[in-house]
């Protein structure tokens, strides 16, 4: 149940996720984690982006403004763990599916959502997220084969979350 896009396209699969987000949330799921609200305008570090809490929870910018100088992480970890903490509940609370926009170097370290992700999976909750080349290797040693690639696309990823829910019903 826990399923995964390989991407290295920046982008891409944040704007499916938070399209395959609406139209489950339209189907009457209860959606949540956390999607990519914002992209970094042109020129920008590519850490200046904005997340929002699903369903309806609180955005937040994911980048300290460090300066132009600086060349070390702006990953604004306060900011994340508080998305991370809201998260939580919601999945502590029930959900149908638990969405994050990417499993990244934070929970590759064995931080960030790595416990939430686990929570909701031993609550019987489908996780989807997305990996990019250089954290697959953690992410596939943290999934333990049980990991499914699915397919970066509107259609294939509800097709996904279908097989999940009939999967679910069946174990029942």
């Amino acid at each position: 149940m826990l399923g995964y896009i390989h991407s290295a396209d920046r982008g891409v699969p944040n704007a499916v996720l938070g399209e395959v987000a609406d139209v489950l949330r339209s189907q009457g799921l209860r959606v949540t984690g956390l999607i990519q609200e914002r992209a970094p305008d042109d020129g920008a570090h590519p850490c200046d982006m904005d997340l929002k809490c699903l369903p309806d929870g609180p955005s937040f910018p994911i980048a300290q403004h460090l300066g132009r100088g600086s060349r070390g992480c702006r990953m604004d970890v306060g900011a994340l763990e508080g998305g991370v903490s809201y998260v939580a509940e919601q999945v502590a609370g029930g959900a149908d599916i638990f969405i994050l926009n990417k499993f990244g170097a934070q929970e590759a370290q064995g931080r960030g959502f790595r416990e939430t992700i686990a929570a909701a999976l031993a609550r019987g909750i489908p996780v989807l997220t997305v990996v990019n080349p250089l954290n697959i290797d953690a992410f596939r040693d943290f999934a333990a084969g049980s990991e499914q690639e699915v397919e970066g696309e509107v259609a294939a990823i509800l097709s996904w979350v279908a097989a999940q829910r009939v999967g679910d019903q069946q174990a029942r």
